[in-house]
């Protein structure tokens, strides 16, 4: 651990784009950070009357929280008649006695948030450790029409559906009703000694599509255990089925990057792993050129804001049903300019940390939930070890686009 906080401390030192002179003096800490998000992926027949109890798992605490709610893919105005924070209790949708606040707008208690548009609260006094589970009910009065939500949360949220004045409740004897998704919320930033933030930028790998539910087992989770001494924010902008080139589940990744990543608050690092979609969507996406363009543009504008960026190489996937050798070749041309193309601040090797010595077109069975192209929880935690590897590097201008992979079992 020891190892990993003087990393990050050289992280803070020289977080500047590779084309500007290396900072001389550690820059202040951000005022505010993302501690969590979810980028919308789309929307869902919305909840009218409800209250709606979120639970989202923190990446590093402070003293003051504000929530991020959105209604961006929305067609009409949404009303939010009321929306509180909490500690959660160890498990459930009870609230710790004492920490439920109402979250207010410019001292307004409920809001009406435009369609294409998202809303932030005021701050919340409330101080939060790391790796705390929040509950962020919204309460909408009225059907208001689709509602944007992230679909795979692989995490249980609740809703009582007699919603009228329970969004204040610190019991959650209403909340009867279990869900998977997110409605509304997208993000909470901390107030205090958080040092930054990396967004992780992605599909379904990112997402945590093949972990255990409820055991926040994504890749950027461990990533944010791994940085916790560090107090570095880790931010998950995965939505399974999202493209870099082409629209899939939710805009694709040009689109969606400034709102899901670039403008979050505090950022420094952007970790990219984004493209087997496309590789093996309808219609196939074989122009390799398309996809250096597409990394080439995304890292410009993450540069142009002082971010730095990490591309991670996509990972096999023989034996999912979408698999041809035709597509295999195209995700070894595009993992080749991800390696030497001289885009990324640094490359994090997942599909060397992930693929099958005796196959390398398949990923190692110890790392495959089953469906041959997702993650199970050891294949998240070597790819948060790879992407932690790859923070060493991004921090050394001579080292730039070195190889880091992980460890990985023989």
């Amino acid at each position: 651990m020891a190892g990993v906080r003087r990393v990050l401390a050289v992280l803070l030192l020289t977080m500047v784009p590779a084309t500007a002179a290396p900072a001389v003096a550690e820059p202040a800490a951000p005022p505010w950070t993302g501690s969590w998000e979810t980028a919308p992926s789309g929307t869902t027949a919305a909840l009218p009357g409800a209250a709606i109890r979120n639970v989202v798992h923190l990446s590093v605490g402070g003293t003051a929280v504000r929530i991020q709610l959105s209604n961006r893919f929305g067609t009409a105005p949404l009303h939010l008649g009321a929306v509180t924070v909490a500690l959660r209790r160890a498990a459930g949708p009870g609230a710790v006695p004492g920490t439920l606040h109402t979250a207010t707008f410019h001292g307004a208690t409920a809001v009406t948030v435009p369609p294409g548009q998202d809303a932030v609260t005021d701050p919340v006094p409330l101080s939060v450790p790391a790796a705390a589970d929040l509950l962020v009910t919204v309460y909408t009065p009225g059907d208001d029409g689709p509602a944007t939500y992230h679909q795979t949360a692989l995490q249980t949220s609740y809703v009582a559906q007699a919603g009228a004045g329970r969004a204040a409740d610190e019991s959650g004897a209403a909340y009867t009703t279990v869900i998977g998704r997110w409605y509304y919320v997208t993000g909470v930033d901390v107030l205090g000694s958080a040092t930054g933030g990396i967004v992780a930028f992605g599909d379904s790998l990112t997402d945590g599509n093949g972990s255990t539910p409820d055991a926040n087992h994504r890749w950027p989770d461990r990533l944010a255990e791994q940085l916790r001494a560090a107090r570095l924010g880790v931010l998950n902008a995965g939505v399974s089925g999202n493209r870099l080139l082409h629209d899939g589940t939710g805009p694709n990744a040009l689109a969606r990057l400034d709102a899901d990543a670039l403008d979050r608050a505090g950022v420094r690092v952007l970790v990219v792993l984004e493209g087997i979609n496309d590789i093996k969507g309808t219609p196939t996406a074989d122009d390799v050129t398309a996809y250096a363009d597409a990394y080439r543009t995304l890292v410009a504008r993450a540069h142009a804001r002082g971010i730095r960026v990490i591309g991670v190489t996509l990972t096999p996937f023989r034996g999912f049903p979408a698999y041809t050798d035709a597509r295999e070749a195209v995700r070894q041309r595009v993992n080749a300019f991800i390696r030497t193309g001289g885009t990324f601040d640094a490359i994090a090797d997942a599909d060397a940390t992930l693929s099958d010595p005796a196959d390398p077109t398949r990923l190692r069975p110890g790392y495959d939930p089953g469906d041959h192209l997702h993650f199970n929880d050891a294949g998240m935690a070597a790819v948060a070890d790879t992407v932690r590897r790859a923070l060493g590097v991004v921090v050394r201008p001579s080292a730039r686009r070195v190889l880091v992979t992980a460890e990985t079992p023989s």
